[in-house]
């Protein structure tokens, strides 16, 4: 027991100093306007380099990687029909699909795949 204890301080103490000088060594100390400004060979930007960025595309880019990973959880159910009870399998995916529908009804509900024009 006390070994454990000793292990379990030892590695949280070696990785608090290793936190601690590393969020010491990283500062940076002197603040150069030239090299916090955007860069464009070597002449003034002639726009802002902060340009807005539409949120409804961003929401429909999360909602497409959302559904994308769920795609890719639904691919393995066909490999394990095969190796289960079809009754099992069919409730679990059944369940799934529903929650997916259910997802997407929301988001359609909420407006979130309108695109306005």
């Amino acid at each position: 027991m006390y070994l454990i204890l000793t292990a379990f301080l030892l590695t949280s103490t070696i990785t608090m100093i290793v936190m601690i000088l590393a969020t010491l060594l990283s500062k940076k100390t002197i603040i150069d306007r030239e090299k916090s400004s955007p860069f464009e060979c070597g002449f003034d930007p002639k726009s802002s380099a902060r340009i807005p960025f539409s949120l409804r595309f961003f929401l429909i880019a999360v909602i497409f990687l959302i559904f994308d990973v769920e795609i890719a959880l639904l691919l393995p159910m066909t490999i394990t029909l095969q190796t289960s009870s079809i009754n099992s399998w069919a409730l679990v995916s059944m369940i799934f699909l529903f929650i997916l529908l259910m997802g997407l009804y929301h988001e359609w509900n909420q407006g979130s795949l309108d695109w306005p024009t």
